[in-house]
């Protein structure tokens, strides 16, 4: 039996550094008009959605930041934005930068920061809230990158987990519904726990450079895209999910973001993808009757998982090098003292 809800993934062309909250939220509610107009029931923004990507700059004081984050939703500047999901009735995932004041892991309470992600129900309620856990690059300025990338300074760990969250979509009754952000599609762990949840639709945003930044060994352009789209296919396939991975594209005071936003379904097939540089609306129908192959066929996790040879994923982060193999009857050499 269908349960069909129709997508779209609303990628965003560059914010400059200069533009201000409403000339981004005037963009955003364009684009969800647009989305009603086309019989979409869900929106997907990328990460940082009303901002340009801060994380490119050097600040020694983050409170000097603080004009990058959001500390309330719907705020002032954002309030037309929920206006608009209200008054079309739309599900949208909206990506932000967080200051949160609330106790730490030592139970002090303090100014935390986060880059973050929510639902955002119809009525314009928040329904479910993601922390990113996977930051990419790193807390001191970095002298050996073209440019910076300073998220750990930015934003700490996500401490959300990884929640799903069941909830009516359009006419389809309850939807299971996941988020990542951005460098999370990347890492397998990532889906494997939304996919342990049932989910399907998983909604990410990202602002990714269209090329390699590290200054650290060549990484062809072409391939930028090709990594991001293979992470995201493998992701939706290996967990039978739907995913709609929603990116920023263009020049973005001066840096170059790869845009190319797409709709997957659950056997991995990229069902829609936005070919522009600037704001683009990508339509597609999601059957999610289409996840029931993959859940109770090939990653049927009851019958098939082996939590038993799984022991390195929970207890080692670094990778280590195996043994060196030596032929039977090799002489042992042991090493003399000086």
């Amino acid at each position: 039996m269908k349960r069909l809800i129709t997508v779209a993934a609303a990628q965003l062309g560059p914010i400059q550094k200069a533009e201000g909250r409403d000339s981004v939220v005037a963009r955003m509610v364009r684009l969800v008009e647009r989305a009603y107009q086309r019989g979409a029931n869900v929106v997907v923004f990328p990460e940082l959605a009303f901002t340009t990507f801060f994380p490119r700059w050097y600040v020694e004081d983050l409170d000097q930041a603080d004009n990058w984050y959001e500390e309330t939703l719907p705020s002032p500047a954002t309030q037309p934005l929920f206006d608009a999901i209200k008054r079309y009735g739309i599900t949208c995932y909206l990506g932000y930068a967080e200051i949160a004041h609330e106790a730490d892991e030592t139970g002090v309470l303090r100014k935390r920061r986060f880059n973050t992600s929510v639902v955002i129900a119809p009525s314009g309620e928040i329904i479910l809230k993601y922390r990113k856990v996977h930051l990419p690059g790193h807390k001191e300025f970095s002298t050996i990158r073209k440019v910076q990338h300073l998220e750990k300074r930015y934003f700490e760990v996500g401490n959300l987990g990884f929640p799903v969250t069941r909830a009516p979509v359009g006419e389809v009754e309850g939807v299971n519904m996941g988020m990542l952000i951005c460098n999370d599609r990347r890492w397998p762990e990532s889906w494997r726990e939304l996919g342990l949840q049932q989910v399907e639709l998983v909604m990410l945003g990202y602002n990714t450079p269209a090329v390699n930044q590290e200054n650290r060994g060549f990484e062809a352009h072409h391939l930028r895209n090709f990594h991001s789209q293979l992470s995201i296919q493998a992701g939706c396939y290996q967990n039978a999910t739907f995913g709609v991975g929603v990116a920023k594209a263009g020049n973005e005071d001066g840096f170059e973001l790869m845009g190319h936003s797409i709709i997957v379904n659950p056997q991995g097939e990229i069902m829609a993808m936005a070919t522009s540089w600037d704001d683009e609306l990508v339509v597609a129908d999601c059957n999610l009757a289409m996840c029931e192959l993959g859940r109770t066929t090939i990653f049927n996790f009851a019958q098939h998982r082996r939590l038993e040879a799984y022991q390195r994923l929970t207890n080692q982060t670094g990778s280590t090098a195996p043994a060196v193999w030596q032929p039977q009857g090799a002489a042992v050499v042991e090493e003399q003292n000086p």
